[in-house]
């Protein structure tokens, strides 16, 4: 099928004319405005719904030239490590390829919706007894081995095509925001916008990228990521920008979860509210042009919703119950 990311940024891609494109249909994801938390802020907030890519993340930019590439490159399979977008997003694209993914997962750390994904997409699911960095040193082994094609953000495909969500952010603002704020797990995506921006020429945002502050214990299981494979380049472009890393509790990831939800009707994984929580502690300057990234889909992780949710209530099928049940 076609590919609208590379269809539309093919020239600053390494995708070339006998590229095998293996598309879902990633990318240009929509801009929203924010106007309820733009009031609270003290800005003009835009949220970019990364939820809405095939697989409910972010992931997929990359994944749809990694796999390309792997393609053309002779791999006969993919693997990755991953706490579970990735393997959402690897487990889709090496089916849509035709080829095998193997995904190694830290034993106990990745919410039910990745798992559910992964599995129902035909990968082979292998839980590690030990870290996502064990995991990870694990999958860099084996694509060291010539069979299989490493996919996580250390594949430099991966990046290339994670920038591009820079570029639809210029083209759909008419130039870079004045504040970018997002999850801060492994430093990848950050690294990958610094990239993006800095191609374009037009000047960078400042960078805020919200991390949780038990990194290796956290209900935002999509950064719950221990030592980040990419710091010092994402450390290095957030300083550069006049940026900040942003420590954030459970509780204000979670809060920052909500008021999404409730204010802004975008439901999300918690992580992905990471970068607006950031926002809330790192004010930026008013009237700033400033853009959260939402990384993931709330159904990534149902888990969550349903534990930090009020429950329904049992109500009669009578109007003046439901009525008072309802106010």
């Amino acid at each position: 099928m076609p590919s609208p990311l590379a269809d539309r940024y093919r020239d600053r891609l390494p995708l070339g004319d006998a590229t095998p494109v293996v598309s879902l249909g990633e990318g240009s994801t929509p801009l929203l405005p924010a106007p309820r938390l733009s009031e609270r802020l003290g800005v003009e907030l835009w949220l970019k719904w990364e939820g809405s890519n095939p697989t409910g993340s972010f992931k997929d930019r990359g994944m749809t030239v990694a796999v390309s590439m792997a393609l053309e490159e002779g791999a006969e399979a993919v693997v990755c490590a991953s706490t579970g977008n990735t393997a959402a997003s690897a487990a889709a694209y090496a089916a849509r390829a035709g080829i095998p993914a193997v995904i190694l997962q830290p034993a106990g750390a990745v919410a039910l919706g990745k798992v559910a994904q992964a599995r129902a997409l035909g990968a082979r699911l292998l839980e590690v007894r030990g870290s996502f960095e064990d995991a990870l040193d694990a999958a860099r082994e084996l694509a060291r081995r010539g069979t299989h094609a490493l996919v996580n953000s250390l594949n430099p495909y991966r990046l290339e095509g994670q920038k591009t969500a820079a570029f639809e952010l210029a083209d759909d603002l008419g130039g870079p925001p004045d504040v970018l704020a997002l999850p801060y797990g492994g430093g990848g995506n950050t690294r990958a916008y610094a990239l993006g921006f800095e191609e374009l020429g037009a000047g960078r945002p400042r960078l805020v990228a919200g991390e949780a502050a038990g990194r290796a214990e956290t209900v935002a299981t999509a950064i719950r990521i221990a030592e980040p494979t990419h710091r010092a380049e994402a450390e290095e472009a957030i300083a550069a920008s006049g940026g900040a890393v942003v420590p954030l509790s459970d509780e204000e990831i979670l809060a920052a979860w909500r008021d999404l939800a409730h204010l802004e009707g975008v439901f999300c994984e918690p992580a992905s509210a990471a970068g607006v929580a950031a926002l809330a502690k790192e004010r930026p300057e008013p009237g700033a042009r400033v853009v959260g990234v939402i990384t993931g889909h709330g159904l990534k992780d149902p888990e969550a919703a349903t534990r930090l949710s009020p429950p329904p209530v049992a109500v009669d099928p009578d109007p003046d119950a439901i009525a008072e049940a309802a106010s």
